[in-house]
């Protein structure tokens, strides 16, 4: 018995367990108030079913939050990462343009001003100068991480809309749409961009010294440099691949839609981002990170929205009930309730 609450204890205090249990709680929810809701089809080809829904809605978060993951465990925020979106999403939109051409003179045919791999890589380009913006503001020039970036929060919905000229562009290049909306092997093609992403982060931070770097920082700053860790170079890369990151989330946004709305693009994504990232395990303070489980962090805020509308209860009440969740995270994350519950296991350890 004392063998099994042994495994039982260490497995609690893996990374991810929590995370885990909290999605398979939301899944089994939906699966009593709907029997169906693990059911999968297949229509020309394709799989569709409420999984993959959450799944394919989840992706831009879950790329938004691989990027934040990095800044957070530098002891660093992102709050900028919605406007980000939104531009990367309007820099796409104007190259293509947003208007049909005419084919034959019989129809109409979609097509694109700029060819389609200038326009995804000038999107993500300038997501990756966003990045580096931030991370410039505060690795070379000292500033606070949720200054930094709240400065770009301000600035980036008005320059997408500045960019789109205050107007929502319809996309109708239909390969651009493929990668919102397109499949591969039944599978969303979205979902193969999330796990290309995840690969590159996953080996430049766990079979490279890179990610004890990160978590180096995150601990100590001052230690870190001292000890000869460039670590002003690796929070500015931090913040770069987090821009960078979100650029994609941007590409996939504005496909899945079809439009770019640099008003409403991306809206509220940083407050998902960061509670994907804390639901995961990954403090707030810095240090140590889990990219696992900010993925699953993602897929439960995802999952949690797709059971409150299935519910039939207002959008409105999402918002809420994410605040309340980011609140309860971060007292339970804070040192002196870490304590109280350290002094509670040693109490019933001690006693008899």
């Amino acid at each position: 018995m004392s063998a099994a609450a042994a495994s039982l204890r260490r497995l609690a205090s893996g990374n991810t367990f929590w995370p885990l249990a909290m999605l398979g709680f939301l899944l089994l929810f939906n699966l009593v108030s709907n029997p169906q809701f693990f059911a999968i089809t297949v229509k020309d080809g394709h799989l569709y079913g409420s999984v993959i829904d959450i799944l394919n809605r989840a992706s831009p978060l879950m790329i938004i939050a691989m990027g934040l993951t990095l800044v957070i465990a530098t002891r660093g925020i992102d709050i900028s990462v919605g406007a980000v979106v939104a531009i990367s999403g309007a820099v796409a939109a104007v190259l293509i343009g947003g208007e049909l051409s005419p084919s034959g003179g019989t129809g109409m045919a979609d097509a694109t001003r700029v060819p389609l791999p200038i326009v995804i890589w000038s999107a993500l380009g300038v997501a990756l100068a966003l990045g580096m913006w931030n991370g410039a503001l505060v690795s070379l020039f000292g500033m606070q991480p949720i200054i930094a970036t709240l400065i770009l929060l301000v600035t980036g919905r008005g320059i997408a809309q500045l960019i789109t000229g205050g107007q929502i562009i319809t996309i109708y290049y239909s390969p651009y749409h493929f990668i919102g909306n397109g499949f591969l092997l039944g599978i969303p093609v979205s979902l193969f961009i999330v796990a290309a992403v995840s690969a590159v982060v996953w080996l430049l931070t766990r079979k490279t010294a890179l990610g004890m770097f990160i978590e180096a920082i995150g601990v100590n700053p001052v230690a870190s440099r001292l000890a000869g860790i460039r670590a002003r170079t690796i929070t500015f890369a931090c913040y770069a691949v987090c821009g960078l990151c979100a650029g994609i989330a941007g590409l996939i946004v504005s496909s899945n839609v079809k439009s770019a709305d640099g008003n409403n693009a991306g809206l509220l994504f940083e407050l998902d981002a960061i509670l994907a990232v804390v639901l995961g395990g990954t403090s707030l303070s810095g240090g140590k990170f889990t990219l696992a489980g900010s993925v699953i962090g993602a897929l439960i805020i995802q999952t949690l929205t797709t059971t409150i509308y299935s519910a039939g209860v207002p959008p409105e009440v999402n918002l809420v009930v994410k605040a309340l969740v980011v609140f309860l995270i971060t007292i339970v994350q804070s040192q002196k309730v870490r304590d109280l519950i350290a002094k509670q296991r040693t109490r019933r350890v001690v006693t008899p």
